[in-house]
């Protein structure tokens, strides 16, 4: 009997759904393990970092990028990439200002426009790669700068104060818990992880982009709509844009025009280190956000341990080499 040589069985072994899940498993457990190494190496290295006040710190900022990170984790187990987040998000909060302030919009009205404005961004995107056949990486690159450029001229480039509605920083900093500092903007970033969790886990658009993802060519040809779903994918995208765009804005009480160039860097990383592949086809939520707060952690940490702003930068990006080269070895082992 002829038998099947073992390079042919290593590959079986590592396309089995079983093997596959147990591998995902582990890389977010070495997240995890990780975030907890990072936690208690600052906490020892620095008396600042383990007060409420702080923790409240890492908490918002992780809230932001992590609320990116949500929608990024769709388009890049699509295995597309989306480089305009963070600009879009400026947008989206110089939009905010713009319907709430400049036209009299009610709160509740600007910030709807404010999310399917940002909706509409993540529409353009999935054109633009879908339709236009665009590279995303040369489509969402166009974007940022549109973003970043619309930012400005929209807003006249001075910052867009909310003085008529000064309730509307309550839905960043209002505290849910009495007698504890637990941000409103905390909880929502919590439930909208568990809806991201679902949508991909558990719905149809998930399923596809999971398979869009592993192989483009070969969902296409099963009678996929792939177009279609590549335009849904990037617009739930932009929707998470919109949110994170609301609440930064709510978070100053302002609406800032420049910026964001450097947040699509963060939840990208954050994506990656949670463990979905930058090829497409591998992810989850929860790696996703933690992730996000690895580097809230790591961003927070380096700073209140006075490490100037030039080596934060360095040590950030090179968590983000060794989080993609991690990502090719894994690729390599499957």
């Amino acid at each position: 009997m002829t038998s099947i040589p073992a390079k042919v069985t290593a590959k079986i072994s590592a396309n089995n759904p079983i093997v596959a899940r147990i591998r995902g498993s582990v890389q977010q457990l070495l997240a995890l393990a990780s975030l907890i190494a990072i936690l208690v190496f600052f906490s020892f290295a620095s008396p600042y970092f383990f007060t409420p006040s702080n923790l409240v710190g890492i908490l918002m900022a992780a809230t932001v990028t992590g609320i990116l990170a949500l929608g990024t984790t769709f388009v890049i187990v699509s295995g597309g990439i989306d480089l305009s987040i963070g600009t879009g998000m400026i947008l989206c909060g110089v939009m905010t200002g713009v319907f709430m302030t400049y036209w009299g919009w009610p709160a509740w009205a600007g910030v709807t426009g404010a999310i399917l404005f940002g909706g509409l961004i993540g529409f353009v995107n999935g054109f633009n790669i879908a339709v236009l056949r665009l590279p995303p990486f040369i489509a969402t690159l166009g974007m940022m700068l549109v973003a970043s450029g619309l930012s400005l001229v929209i807003s006249g480039t001075k910052p867009i104060y909310f003085k008529e509605h000064p309730d509307f920083q309550l839905l960043m900093n209002y505290s849910v818990i009495p007698g504890a500092r637990f941000p409103l903007g905390v909880l929502i970033f919590l439930i909208l992880t568990v809806v991201a969790a679902i949508v991909l886990g558990k719905t149809i658009v998930g399923r596809y982009a999971f398979s869009i993802g592993s192989n483009e060519a070969a969902t296409a040809l099963s009678g996929v709509n792939v177009v279609r779903w590549k335009l849904t994918i990037y617009t739930l995208a932009g929707l998470f844009v919109g949110i994170a765009g609301v609440l930064a804005a709510s978070r100053l009480s302002s609406a800032q025009p420049v910026g964001g160039m450097g947040l699509e860097l963060e939840a990208i990383a954050a994506v990656v280190i949670g463990g979905t592949s930058l090829q497409g086809g591998r992810g989850s939520i929860a790696g996703t956000v933690v992730g996000a707060l690895i580097v809230a952690v790591l961003t927070n940490g380096l700073r209140v341990t006075a490490v100037p702003q030039e080596w934060q930068s360095v040590v950030v990006g090179c968590v983000i080499l060794v989080a993609v080269y991690v990502d090719m070895l894994r690729r390599k082992g499957t």
